[in-house]
């Protein structure tokens, strides 16, 4: 790999960095390095901040379009710790004791909170003392699979396979743990014996783009890590993306939106800028806050085919179908969080295989106006509903928009839910809607496939082969999700604070957070991410 260092012109003034995209990598790369004392402009092609963090206006106000819930609260509180603010003078959170309430075809339910002992009772209520003994063995592996594997994974910048893989053998549990040789799906059968709850706890692989029958079995640890905690944003996701945006500016970042970058400039093997427009903005460092396959396909010019290997975007993550809209409904038992299976997993994930509009989905519904009691306000309500889709390339065709609205409102009927009125169809964003919102991307939300053991190692790094080009977002280590991206962010400000301080004589401003600062040890997920 050639020399990732910047370009050593720098040493007499701020260096400049321009940051390609407001999503949360984009963000959380911009606040620490202008916390650092970098000068970072931002340019963003939708017209606000957030990335996938979107909303679509309804009749009862902006309705999430994206994640619906935040996770992983330390990587949050130190990045505004990092710009010497407090998460709590910027943002209104709420802690949601209900994970989610889960209901099935049979007729049978079963809610699940940050309790274990209460969701040992709850499971063992609702299908046996068999299946909670299961339960409690499963929650152990996943806790231990957590705690070996997330901190030096999620929070190291360049994750070392070699290393984990010595860190496995030296535990012999760890590495029966982590069944490299075996699925989610194949993990999942050793614990229970009752389909509902495999099929469960199956669906966290979504949470990361894949199918538990082909994700690896140690993404069980996405189980002990969302079990400490879910909270909501008051306003929504995208607000959370509004006060990021609020932090980067009383830093000093220069945003703009509606403003597309049409090339990432190359001179001489280095990225000396970006050109947006009839404009040339000339930098030392460039950080694409984009899907790293859109660099590879050339869409950011042909000079940075190369800058990403082939292995690091395919195969592709799953999609989705998401709704987005008010209406009046009469369940009074929806949570804000809620799950409907469908009554064949498995024919779901062939479906998704096979690029098809699944005929027996998984819908998660997001009664975005419920709190934790459940109760829902006077009038016209907002809700997200999200189910799986397939990749894909191109636009939008009528009769994929026909086949998500039959399969998405007739098995909620079927389950007892109905809205009045149906939403219109500019509330549904396809699998084509989300390839033409994000270039290069075929509508995957999550970047590459979780698929495989090395999966994880395959993801495309901060660092790039171009000197001064630097990756964030939920295509690049450590994956995808809104805790994940904003790490991204934070692996990329480190390396940039690294690779200056190299060259010149710029030192970048101590801070909380920052560079001379260990990472909080993570204690959430990946959040719920246009999938579910």
């Amino acid at each position: 790999m050639r020399d990732q260092r910047p370009s050593p012109d720098a040493m007499s003034r701020a260096p400049r960095v321009v940051v390609v995209g407001a999503g949360m990598g984009g963000l959380a790369a911009a606040i620490r390095l202008a916390a650092a004392g970098l000068s970072v402009t931002l340019l963003e092609a939708a017209a606000a901040p957030g990335g996938k963090a979107r909303t679509l206006p309804t009749a009862a106000g902006p309705a999430d379009a994206g994640p619906t819930v935040l996770t992983l609260r330390p990587v949050f509180d130190a990045l505004f710790a990092a710009a010497r603010a407090r998460m709590e003078d910027h943002v209104a959170l709420e802690e949601e004791p209900l994970l989610a309430r889960h209901f099935w075809p049979d007729g049978s339910r079963l809610d699940l909170c940050r309790d274990h002992e209460a969701n040992l009772r709850a499971i063992h209520a609702f299908a046996g003392a068999a299946e909670a003994r299961g339960f409690d063995t499963f929650s152990a592996r996943a806790a231990r699979l957590w705690q070996a594997f997330a901190p030096p994974m999620l929070e190291a910048g360049a994750p070392d396979a070699s290393a984990a893989l010595r860190a496995a053998l030296a535990r012999p549990r760890l590495l029966a743990d982590a069944a490299p040789l075996s699925t989610l799906a194949g993990v999942l059968a050793r614990h229970f014996h009752d389909p509902r709850l495999r099929q469960l706890f199956g669906r966290y692989a979504t949470y990361v783009g894949g199918s538990p029958w082909q994700a690896p079995g140690v993404l069980a640890l996405i189980w002990a890590a969302e079990s400490q905690g879910v909270w909501r944003v008051r306003g929504g996701m995208a607000f959370l993306a509004q006060a990021l945006a609020g932090l980067a500016r009383s830093l000093g970042v220069d945003i703009r939106l509606s403003c597309p970058v049409d090339e990432i400039l190359v001179e001489g093997g280095s990225c000396v800028g970006v050109r947006a427009g009839g404009t040339a903005w000339r930098s030392d460092v460039v950080v694409f806050n984009g899907d790293p396959a859109a660099l590879r396909r050339g869409l950011l010019g042909a000079a940075l085919r190369g800058a990403v290997p082939a292995q690091a975007t395919s195969p592709r993550s799953l999609s989705a179908h998401v709704w987005a809209f008010a209406a009046r409904v009469a369940h009074p038992d929806l949570a804000h969080h809620n799950v409907f299976f469908g009554a064949r997993p498995r024919a779901e994930f062939d479906d998704l295989r096979a690029g098809r509009v699944p005929r027996d989905p998984t819908l998660y519904v997001c009664a975005q106006d419920r709190g934790s009691g459940g109760e829902p306000p006077d009038g016209p309500e907002r809700f997200e509903i999200i189910m799986n889709g397939a990749p894909v390339a191109g636009d939008p065709t009528d009769e994929e928009e026909r086949l998500c609205r039959i399969r998405t409102f007739q098995t909620l009927t079927r389950h007892g839910l109905s809205f009045a009125p149906e939403p219109e169809p500019e509330a549904l964003t396809t699998p084509g809607g989300f390839a033409a919102l994000f270039p290069g991307s075929d509508g995957s939300l999550y970047g590459r496939s979780p698929h495989g053991v090395l999966a994880p190692f395959q993801r495309p790094r901060a660092r790039r082969r171009v000197r001064g080009l630097y990756l964030a977002g939920g295509g690049v280590h450590p994956g995808a999700g809104v805790p994940m991206a904003t790490l991204s962010g934070k692996h990329a400000a480190e390396a940039i604070l690294s690779d200056l301080a190299l060259t010149s004589r710029f030192r970048p401003t101590a801070m909380p957070g920052g560079i001379s600062t260990a990472s909080p040890t993570m204690a959430a997920t990946p959040s719920r991410s246009s999938a579910s």
